[in-house]
């Protein structure tokens, strides 16, 4: 019987990127020595799609035009949007709608880009494994991947589905609140929302970027 990580493998693309031989025992984050499992998972497939590219697992090196993990993880990028609340997440992984998962020294969590906030999903890779193959449409988006593609064509590399009114602030899961868009600018872009409404008194209002909320 196969591993989790092993069949979820099976299920999904091949690398995204070429694979690597290089030692990483200095890997700049620390407590990626307690996952292991993690560099063994992309040492098998440097980065890849699954379910429709609903589930985007970024390659840990890449020299093709693609942003590897070590790229997506760079403060500057898009972290330094949401003003520290990214501190102590290594996002390897997102869903179709740009969530992202992180791992931390204590397991395995989901980030919600609106609102910044960060829930323990398992306490490690094998889980996360089993827990996306035993319920791929809540965790990825699949369902709803699969109908915008069907009906706008495939999701381009680098780009995620965006709601066009935040799911935050009450829009629709459904393909006609989604438009494709940038993955770095709609992280930027939900960071400028998450960071509104960590202390929003009751009765407050909120900026959007318009600029920021259109497909690019």
């Amino acid at each position: 019987m196969k591993d989790p990580s092993s069949k979820l493998l099976s299920i999904c693309s091949n690398g995204i990127a070429k694979p690597f031989d290089d030692d990483f025992d200095l890997f700049p984050f620390e407590f990626l020595s307690y996952f292991p499992e993690y560099i063994s998972v992309l040492r098998k497939c440097n980065g890849f799609y699954g379910f429709k590219s609903a589930l985007h697992v970024f390659p840990l090196i890449s020299k093709e035009n693609c942003l590897d993990v070590l790229e997506w993880n760079d403060n500057k990028l898009w972290r330094d949007s949401y003003d520290g609340m990214t501190e102590d997440h290594f996002f390897f992984a997102e869903d179709a709608f740009g969530s992202q998962f992180s791992i931390k020294k204590d397991g395995i969590f989901t980030f919600d880009p609106e609102t910044g906030e960060s829930q323990k999903l398992c306490d490690s890779l094998s889980q996360w494994c089993e827990a996306i193959l035993n319920d791929c449409d809540f965790l990825t988006g699949h369902s709803l991947m699969h109908e915008w593609q069907a009906r706008n064509g495939r999701v381009k590399e680098g780009y995620r589905l965006i709601p066009v009114i935040p799911f935050v602030f009450g829009g629709d899961f459904s393909v006609k609140n989604l438009r494709m868009q940038n993955s770095v600018t709609a992280m930027r872009y939900r960071g400028s929302i998450a960071v509104q409404i960590r202390n929003l008194p009751d009765g407050g209002t909120v900026k959007l970027d318009v600029d920021n909320s259109n497909p690019a």
